[in-house]
Protein backbone atom coordinates (compact mmCIF):
# COMPACT_ATOMS: atom_id res chain seq x y z
CA UNK A 1 0.00 0.00 0.00
CA UNK A 2 2.60 2.19 0.79
CA UNK A 3 4.26 1.79 -2.62
CA UNK A 4 1.08 2.34 -4.31
CA UNK A 5 1.22 5.98 -2.35
CA UNK A 6 4.29 6.82 -3.70
CA UNK A 7 3.86 5.76 -6.67
CA UNK A 8 0.63 8.13 -7.51
CA UNK A 9 2.02 10.81 -5.59
CA UNK A 10 5.63 10.83 -7.77
CA UNK A 11 2.69 10.61 -10.85
CA UNK A 12 1.10 13.81 -9.71
CA UNK A 13 3.97 15.68 -8.58
CA UNK A 14 5.57 15.14 -12.17
CA UNK A 15 2.54 16.06 -14.08
CA UNK A 16 2.03 19.05 -12.03
CA UNK A 17 5.87 19.84 -12.57
CA UNK A 18 5.17 19.78 -16.23
CA UNK A 19 1.98 21.15 -16.53
CA UNK A 20 3.51 24.25 -14.43
CA UNK A 21 6.42 24.43 -16.35
CA UNK A 22 8.68 25.88 -13.47
CA UNK A 23 10.86 23.27 -14.27
CA UNK A 24 11.76 21.41 -17.74
CA UNK A 25 9.93 18.51 -18.19
CA UNK A 26 13.15 16.16 -19.05
CA UNK A 27 13.97 17.12 -15.62
CA UNK A 28 10.75 16.63 -14.30
CA UNK A 29 10.56 13.24 -15.33
CA UNK A 30 13.62 11.84 -15.02
CA UNK A 31 13.21 13.23 -11.09
CA UNK A 32 10.44 11.37 -11.39
CA UNK A 33 11.81 8.14 -12.75
CA UNK A 34 14.92 8.46 -10.31
CA UNK A 35 12.62 8.43 -7.11
CA UNK A 36 10.88 5.23 -8.16
CA UNK A 37 14.01 3.79 -8.99
CA UNK A 38 15.29 4.66 -5.93
CA UNK A 39 12.96 3.30 -3.65
CA UNK A 40 12.85 0.36 -5.62
CA UNK A 41 9.08 0.66 -6.58
CA UNK A 42 10.27 0.04 -10.64
CA UNK A 43 12.55 -3.13 -9.65
CA UNK A 44 16.33 -2.27 -11.44
CA UNK A 45 16.20 -5.34 -13.55
CA UNK A 46 12.26 -4.68 -14.36
CA UNK A 47 13.66 -1.16 -16.05
CA UNK A 48 14.13 -2.29 -19.52
CA UNK A 49 10.86 -3.59 -19.66
CA UNK A 50 9.31 -0.42 -18.85
CA UNK A 51 11.62 1.51 -21.01
CA UNK A 52 10.36 0.69 -24.20
CA UNK A 53 13.64 0.55 -26.04
CA UNK A 54 11.84 -0.78 -29.08
CA UNK A 55 10.20 3.11 -28.97
CA UNK A 56 13.24 4.67 -27.93
CA UNK A 57 15.52 3.12 -30.43
CA UNK A 58 13.24 3.67 -33.30
CA UNK A 59 13.31 7.69 -32.54
CA UNK A 60 17.15 7.49 -32.61
CA UNK A 61 17.39 5.29 -35.62
CA UNK A 62 15.12 7.81 -37.26
CA UNK A 63 16.32 11.09 -35.65
CA UNK A 64 19.59 10.00 -37.57
CA UNK A 65 18.61 9.37 -41.11
CA UNK A 66 16.19 12.84 -41.16
CA UNK A 67 18.99 14.69 -39.45
CA UNK A 68 21.18 13.50 -42.32
CA UNK A 69 19.25 13.68 -45.31
CA UNK A 70 18.29 17.44 -44.17
CA UNK A 71 22.31 18.02 -45.16
CA UNK A 72 21.35 17.38 -48.49
CA UNK A 73 18.72 20.08 -48.38
CA UNK A 74 16.27 17.71 -49.46
CA UNK A 75 13.49 18.71 -46.78
CA UNK A 76 13.54 22.68 -48.46
CA UNK A 77 13.28 20.70 -52.11
CA UNK A 78 9.99 18.88 -51.09
CA UNK A 79 9.02 21.95 -49.30
CA UNK A 80 9.26 24.45 -52.60
CA UNK A 81 7.65 21.63 -54.27
CA UNK A 82 4.72 21.41 -51.77
CA UNK A 83 4.46 25.44 -51.49
CA UNK A 84 4.55 25.59 -55.13
CA UNK A 85 1.63 23.36 -55.29
CA UNK A 86 -0.50 24.98 -52.60
CA UNK A 87 0.28 28.52 -54.87
CA UNK A 88 1.08 30.15 -51.74
CA UNK A 89 -2.09 29.69 -49.92
CA UNK A 90 -1.53 28.76 -45.86
CA UNK A 91 -5.06 27.06 -45.58
CA UNK A 92 -4.02 24.97 -48.80
CA UNK A 93 -0.26 24.23 -47.16
CA UNK A 94 -2.02 23.37 -43.89
CA UNK A 95 -4.95 21.07 -45.12
CA UNK A 96 -2.49 19.29 -47.63
CA UNK A 97 0.46 18.60 -45.30
CA UNK A 98 -2.57 17.43 -42.47
CA UNK A 99 -3.78 15.00 -45.24
CA UNK A 100 -0.26 13.42 -46.36
CA UNK A 101 0.43 13.31 -42.36
CA UNK A 102 -2.99 11.15 -41.37
CA UNK A 103 -2.34 8.58 -44.62
CA UNK A 104 1.68 8.10 -44.01
CA UNK A 105 0.69 8.10 -40.28
CA UNK A 106 -1.88 4.85 -41.33
CA UNK A 107 0.93 2.79 -42.33
CA UNK A 108 3.78 4.47 -40.73
CA UNK A 109 4.96 4.96 -37.24
CA UNK A 110 3.36 8.25 -36.28
CA UNK A 111 7.14 9.57 -35.17
CA UNK A 112 8.52 8.69 -37.84
CA UNK A 113 6.14 10.50 -39.82
CA UNK A 114 6.46 13.93 -37.76
CA UNK A 115 10.08 13.39 -38.04
CA UNK A 116 10.29 13.52 -41.77
CA UNK A 117 7.34 16.27 -42.23
CA UNK A 118 8.09 18.74 -39.29
CA UNK A 119 11.32 19.98 -41.14
CA UNK A 120 9.37 20.47 -44.11
CA UNK A 121 6.69 22.47 -42.31
CA UNK A 122 8.44 24.74 -40.80
CA UNK A 123 10.94 25.79 -43.75
CA UNK A 124 7.47 26.21 -45.80
CA UNK A 125 6.12 28.41 -42.90
CA UNK A 126 9.01 30.81 -42.42
CA UNK A 127 9.04 30.84 -46.76
CA UNK A 128 5.36 32.51 -46.03
CA UNK A 129 6.24 34.05 -43.41
CA UNK A 130 2.91 33.10 -41.45
CA UNK A 131 2.80 31.35 -37.90
CA UNK A 132 3.40 27.99 -38.19
CA UNK A 133 1.79 27.06 -34.21
CA UNK A 134 -1.28 26.62 -36.54
CA UNK A 135 0.41 24.12 -38.78
CA UNK A 136 2.37 22.22 -35.93
CA UNK A 137 -0.98 21.58 -34.47
CA UNK A 138 -2.40 19.97 -37.31
CA UNK A 139 0.67 17.84 -38.29
CA UNK A 140 -0.20 16.53 -34.64
CA UNK A 141 -3.40 15.69 -34.68
CA UNK A 142 -3.43 14.58 -38.13
CA UNK A 143 -0.70 12.04 -36.88
CA UNK A 144 -2.54 10.58 -34.02
CA UNK A 145 -6.12 10.73 -36.14
CA UNK A 146 -4.11 8.58 -39.02
CA UNK A 147 -2.88 6.21 -36.77
CA UNK A 148 -6.33 5.26 -35.41
CA UNK A 149 -7.22 4.15 -39.04
CA UNK A 150 -5.11 1.21 -39.32
CA UNK A 151 -4.03 -2.32 -38.02
CA UNK A 152 -0.51 -1.18 -38.44
CA UNK A 153 -1.24 2.95 -37.90
CA UNK A 154 -0.89 2.63 -33.57
CA UNK A 155 1.30 0.02 -31.13
CA UNK A 156 -2.51 -0.14 -29.67
CA UNK A 157 -3.57 -0.60 -32.04
CA UNK A 158 -1.15 -3.55 -33.00
CA UNK A 159 -2.05 -5.25 -29.42
CA UNK A 160 -5.65 -5.27 -30.10
CA UNK A 161 -5.58 -6.96 -33.51
CA UNK A 162 -3.25 -9.52 -31.95
CA UNK A 163 -5.22 -10.09 -28.71
CA UNK A 164 -8.72 -9.99 -30.25
CA UNK A 165 -8.05 -11.77 -33.75
CA UNK A 166 -8.79 -8.68 -35.91
CA UNK A 167 -7.73 -7.99 -39.39
CA UNK A 168 -6.07 -5.25 -41.57
CA UNK A 169 -9.49 -4.51 -43.28
CA UNK A 170 -11.92 -4.74 -40.46
CA UNK A 171 -9.31 -1.77 -39.02
CA UNK A 172 -9.56 -0.18 -42.30
CA UNK A 173 -14.04 -0.62 -42.11
CA UNK A 174 -14.28 0.30 -38.75
CA UNK A 175 -11.94 3.16 -37.87
CA UNK A 176 -10.75 4.26 -41.28
CA UNK A 177 -14.02 5.86 -41.71
CA UNK A 178 -14.18 7.32 -38.62
CA UNK A 179 -10.41 8.66 -38.64
CA UNK A 180 -11.23 10.61 -42.33
CA UNK A 181 -14.39 11.96 -40.37
CA UNK A 182 -12.36 13.15 -37.42
CA UNK A 183 -9.74 14.52 -39.36
CA UNK A 184 -12.07 17.01 -40.99
CA UNK A 185 -13.62 18.05 -38.13
CA UNK A 186 -10.41 18.48 -36.47
CA UNK A 187 -9.12 20.80 -39.76
CA UNK A 188 -12.20 22.90 -39.46
CA UNK A 189 -11.73 23.36 -35.11
CA UNK A 190 -7.62 24.73 -36.36
CA UNK A 191 -9.19 27.11 -38.91
CA UNK A 192 -11.91 28.74 -36.06
CA UNK A 193 -9.23 28.71 -33.71
CA UNK A 194 -6.79 30.25 -35.96
CA UNK A 195 -8.09 32.14 -39.24
CA UNK A 196 -7.20 35.23 -37.98
CA UNK A 197 -3.55 34.61 -37.79
CA UNK A 198 -3.16 32.74 -41.20
CA UNK A 199 -5.24 35.68 -43.46
CA UNK A 200 -2.89 37.29 -45.24
CA UNK A 201 -3.54 40.40 -47.44
CA UNK A 202 -3.91 39.88 -51.32
CA UNK A 203 -0.53 42.20 -51.61
CA UNK A 204 0.93 39.67 -48.79
CA UNK A 205 -0.19 36.54 -51.15
CA UNK A 206 0.87 37.57 -54.21
CA UNK A 207 4.43 38.47 -52.60
CA UNK A 208 4.34 35.23 -51.51
CA UNK A 209 3.38 33.55 -54.72
CA UNK A 210 6.35 35.61 -56.26
CA UNK A 211 8.84 34.74 -54.01
CA UNK A 212 7.70 31.03 -54.05
CA UNK A 213 8.02 30.96 -57.83
CA UNK A 214 11.34 33.04 -58.15
CA UNK A 215 12.61 29.79 -55.95
CA UNK A 216 13.90 26.71 -57.78
CA UNK A 217 13.70 23.38 -56.30
CA UNK A 218 17.08 22.38 -57.58
CA UNK A 219 19.02 25.10 -56.00
CA UNK A 220 17.85 23.80 -52.68
CA UNK A 221 19.82 20.87 -53.07
CA UNK A 222 23.44 21.47 -51.04
CA UNK A 223 24.64 18.11 -51.98
CA UNK A 224 23.31 16.07 -55.35
CA UNK A 225 25.20 12.57 -53.65
CA UNK A 226 23.88 13.30 -50.02
CA UNK A 227 20.49 13.82 -51.67
CA UNK A 228 20.31 10.50 -53.90
CA UNK A 229 21.63 8.22 -51.01
CA UNK A 230 19.07 9.73 -48.56
CA UNK A 231 16.56 9.26 -50.65
CA UNK A 232 17.16 5.81 -51.76
CA UNK A 233 17.62 5.08 -47.66
CA UNK A 234 14.17 6.74 -46.75
CA UNK A 235 12.45 5.26 -49.60
CA UNK A 236 14.23 1.50 -48.68
CA UNK A 237 13.43 2.44 -44.43
CA UNK A 238 9.56 2.62 -45.72
CA UNK A 239 9.51 -0.37 -47.33
CA UNK A 240 10.91 -2.24 -44.81
CA UNK A 241 8.11 -0.93 -42.44
CA UNK A 242 5.44 -2.09 -44.65
CA UNK A 243 6.53 -5.85 -44.56
CA UNK A 244 8.75 -5.60 -41.17
CA UNK A 245 6.22 -7.99 -39.51
CA UNK A 246 6.50 -10.95 -42.75
CA UNK A 247 10.01 -10.43 -42.06
CA UNK A 248 10.04 -10.78 -38.20
CA UNK A 249 12.24 -7.58 -38.22
CA UNK A 250 11.36 -4.66 -34.92
CA UNK A 251 10.63 -1.43 -36.59
CA UNK A 252 13.77 -0.42 -34.45
CA UNK A 253 16.04 -2.45 -36.07
CA UNK A 254 14.84 -1.04 -39.59
CA UNK A 255 15.14 2.63 -38.53
CA UNK A 256 18.88 1.69 -36.46
CA UNK A 257 19.98 -0.39 -39.66
CA UNK A 258 18.58 2.25 -42.36
CA UNK A 259 20.49 5.06 -40.04
CA UNK A 260 23.85 3.27 -40.12
CA UNK A 261 24.15 2.08 -43.49
CA UNK A 262 23.34 5.99 -44.52
CA UNK A 263 26.37 7.03 -42.22
CA UNK A 264 28.27 4.46 -43.80
CA UNK A 265 27.40 5.29 -47.52
CA UNK A 266 27.46 8.82 -47.23
CA UNK A 267 30.89 9.06 -45.10
CA UNK A 268 29.14 11.95 -43.31
CA UNK A 269 30.84 13.40 -40.21
CA UNK A 270 28.74 11.88 -37.49
CA UNK A 271 29.25 14.16 -34.26
CA UNK A 272 27.41 17.21 -35.40
CA UNK A 273 24.59 14.37 -36.76
CA UNK A 274 24.58 12.71 -33.17
CA UNK A 275 24.23 16.13 -31.59
CA UNK A 276 21.20 16.99 -33.30
CA UNK A 277 19.44 14.14 -31.98
CA UNK A 278 16.35 15.20 -29.50
CA UNK A 279 18.02 14.11 -26.92
CA UNK A 280 15.76 16.03 -24.32
CA UNK A 281 12.83 14.44 -26.20
CA UNK A 282 14.49 10.72 -25.74
CA UNK A 283 15.01 11.24 -21.73
CA UNK A 284 12.11 12.76 -21.18
CA UNK A 285 10.38 9.21 -22.93
CA UNK A 286 12.63 7.64 -20.57
CA UNK A 287 11.73 9.19 -17.35
CA UNK A 288 7.71 9.08 -18.33
CA UNK A 289 8.12 5.71 -19.33
CA UNK A 290 9.64 4.71 -15.70
CA UNK A 291 7.17 6.62 -14.18
CA UNK A 292 4.14 5.03 -15.83
CA UNK A 293 5.72 1.67 -15.23
CA UNK A 294 5.38 2.47 -11.40
CA UNK A 295 1.81 2.44 -11.57
CA UNK A 296 1.84 -0.53 -13.58
CA UNK A 297 3.90 -2.37 -11.03
CA UNK A 298 1.83 -1.57 -8.09
CA UNK A 299 -1.38 -2.41 -9.99
CA UNK A 300 -2.46 1.19 -10.01
CA UNK A 301 -3.75 1.22 -13.69
CA UNK A 302 -5.27 -2.55 -13.28
CA UNK A 303 -7.30 -1.52 -10.29
CA UNK A 304 -8.18 1.74 -11.58
CA UNK A 305 -9.76 0.02 -15.25
CA UNK A 306 -11.29 -2.40 -12.54
CA UNK A 307 -13.10 -0.01 -10.93
CA UNK A 308 -14.70 1.43 -13.51
CA UNK A 309 -15.43 -1.37 -15.72
CA UNK A 310 -17.38 -3.02 -12.52
CA UNK A 311 -20.43 -0.16 -13.10
CA UNK A 312 -21.10 -1.22 -16.88
CA UNK A 313 -23.64 -3.82 -17.37
CA UNK A 314 -24.79 -3.81 -21.34
CA UNK A 315 -22.47 -3.46 -24.54
CA UNK A 316 -23.65 0.22 -24.77
CA UNK A 317 -22.54 1.41 -20.78
CA UNK A 318 -19.26 -0.60 -21.66
CA UNK A 319 -18.56 1.12 -24.98
CA UNK A 320 -19.23 4.28 -23.42
CA UNK A 321 -16.93 3.49 -19.96
CA UNK A 322 -13.92 2.23 -22.07
CA UNK A 323 -13.93 4.90 -25.17
CA UNK A 324 -13.70 7.72 -22.59
CA UNK A 325 -11.84 6.31 -20.04
CA UNK A 326 -9.50 5.21 -22.78
CA UNK A 327 -9.42 8.73 -23.78
CA UNK A 328 -8.78 10.80 -20.61
CA UNK A 329 -6.03 8.27 -19.29
CA UNK A 330 -4.24 7.84 -22.59
CA UNK A 331 -3.96 12.07 -22.17
CA UNK A 332 -2.09 12.18 -19.23
CA UNK A 333 -0.32 8.21 -19.47
CA UNK A 334 0.76 5.70 -21.79
CA UNK A 335 -1.50 4.28 -24.30
CA UNK A 336 0.66 0.99 -24.36
CA UNK A 337 0.41 -0.20 -20.47
CA UNK A 338 -3.30 1.12 -20.42
CA UNK A 339 -3.93 -0.91 -23.37
CA UNK A 340 -2.03 -3.38 -21.91
CA UNK A 341 -4.38 -3.58 -18.48
CA UNK A 342 -7.47 -2.74 -20.83
CA UNK A 343 -7.56 -5.87 -23.00
CA UNK A 344 -7.79 -8.63 -20.68
CA UNK A 345 -10.65 -7.07 -18.86
CA UNK A 346 -12.77 -6.80 -22.25
CA UNK A 347 -12.00 -10.40 -23.23
CA UNK A 348 -13.21 -11.26 -19.35
CA UNK A 349 -16.38 -9.15 -20.06
CA UNK A 350 -17.23 -11.56 -23.14
CA UNK A 351 -19.30 -14.20 -21.11
CA UNK A 352 -21.83 -11.81 -20.25
CA UNK A 353 -22.13 -9.45 -23.65
CA UNK A 354 -20.76 -8.62 -27.11
CA UNK A 355 -17.42 -7.54 -26.99
CA UNK A 356 -17.08 -6.76 -30.37
CA UNK A 357 -17.31 -2.86 -30.80
CA UNK A 358 -15.39 -2.71 -27.42
CA UNK A 359 -12.31 -3.58 -28.96
CA UNK A 360 -12.80 -0.49 -31.43
CA UNK A 361 -13.76 1.54 -28.36
CA UNK A 362 -10.58 1.05 -26.92
CA UNK A 363 -9.02 1.91 -30.23
CA UNK A 364 -10.28 4.98 -30.58
CA UNK A 365 -10.01 6.58 -26.88
CA UNK A 366 -6.77 4.82 -26.71
CA UNK A 367 -5.36 6.74 -29.99
CA UNK A 368 -7.12 10.09 -30.00
CA UNK A 369 -6.69 10.59 -26.61
CA UNK A 370 -3.25 11.32 -27.37
CA UNK A 371 -4.34 14.69 -28.93
CA UNK A 372 -5.12 15.69 -24.98
CA UNK A 373 -2.48 16.71 -23.86
CA UNK A 374 1.06 18.25 -25.13
CA UNK A 375 2.53 14.53 -23.51
CA UNK A 376 -0.07 12.63 -24.67
CA UNK A 377 1.81 10.74 -27.58
CA UNK A 378 4.83 10.47 -28.72
CA UNK A 379 4.46 12.32 -31.93
CA UNK A 380 3.70 15.57 -29.89
CA UNK A 381 6.44 15.50 -27.81
CA UNK A 382 9.07 14.90 -30.82
CA UNK A 383 6.66 18.26 -32.57
CA UNK A 384 7.14 20.42 -29.79
CA UNK A 385 10.78 19.41 -29.21
CA UNK A 386 11.89 19.81 -33.18
CA UNK A 387 9.69 23.04 -32.93
CA UNK A 388 11.65 24.61 -29.63
CA UNK A 389 14.71 24.10 -31.15
CA UNK A 390 13.97 26.03 -34.25
CA UNK A 391 12.55 29.15 -31.73
CA UNK A 392 9.21 27.53 -32.15
CA UNK A 393 7.55 27.64 -28.30
CA UNK A 394 4.19 25.70 -28.08
CA UNK A 395 3.56 26.01 -24.10
CA UNK A 396 1.91 23.03 -22.13
CA UNK A 397 -1.40 25.14 -21.50
CA UNK A 398 -1.54 26.56 -24.90
CA UNK A 399 -1.51 23.13 -26.37
CA UNK A 400 -4.05 22.42 -23.83
CA UNK A 401 -6.31 24.99 -24.85
CA UNK A 402 -6.97 23.58 -28.66
CA UNK A 403 -6.04 19.60 -27.35
CA UNK A 404 -9.06 19.23 -25.45
CA UNK A 405 -11.45 20.33 -27.99
CA UNK A 406 -9.97 18.21 -30.36
CA UNK A 407 -9.63 15.24 -28.30
CA UNK A 408 -13.27 15.42 -26.65
CA UNK A 409 -14.64 16.23 -30.19
CA UNK A 410 -13.05 13.71 -32.56
CA UNK A 411 -13.75 11.10 -29.85
CA UNK A 412 -17.26 12.05 -29.20
CA UNK A 413 -18.12 11.77 -32.69
CA UNK A 414 -15.60 8.23 -33.62
CA UNK A 415 -18.76 7.18 -30.33
CA UNK A 416 -21.59 7.86 -31.67
CA UNK A 417 -20.52 6.25 -35.36
CA UNK A 418 -19.74 2.85 -33.07
CA UNK A 419 -22.74 3.48 -30.86
CA UNK A 420 -25.41 4.16 -34.16
CA UNK A 421 -23.55 1.43 -35.73
CA UNK A 422 -23.51 -1.39 -32.95
CA UNK A 423 -25.71 -0.32 -30.36
CA UNK A 424 -28.35 1.46 -32.30
CA UNK A 425 -30.20 4.95 -32.18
Amino acid sequence: MEQVVIAVAVFLVTYALIISERVHRTVAALFGASVVLFLGIVPWEKMPEYLDLGTLLLLVGMMIIVNTAKESGLFEYIAIKTAKFAKGSPMKVLILFSIVTALVSSVLDNVTTVLLLTPMLLYITRLMDVNPVPFLLAEIFASNIGGTATLIGDPPNIMIGSAAGLSFTEFLINMGVIAAIDLVAALGIIYLAYRRTMKTSKAKRERILLTIERLREDEAIKDYSLFRKSLIIIIGVVLLFFVHDRLEIPPAVVALSGASVLLMWSRIEPTGILEKIEWTAIFFFMGLFIIVGSLVETGVIDDVAKWLLGYVHTTGQALVMITWFSAIASAVVDNIPLTAAMIPLIKSMGSSMNVYPLWWALSLGACLGGNGTAIGASANIVVLGIASREGVEITFMDFLKIGLVIMFTTVALGMGILWIRYVGV
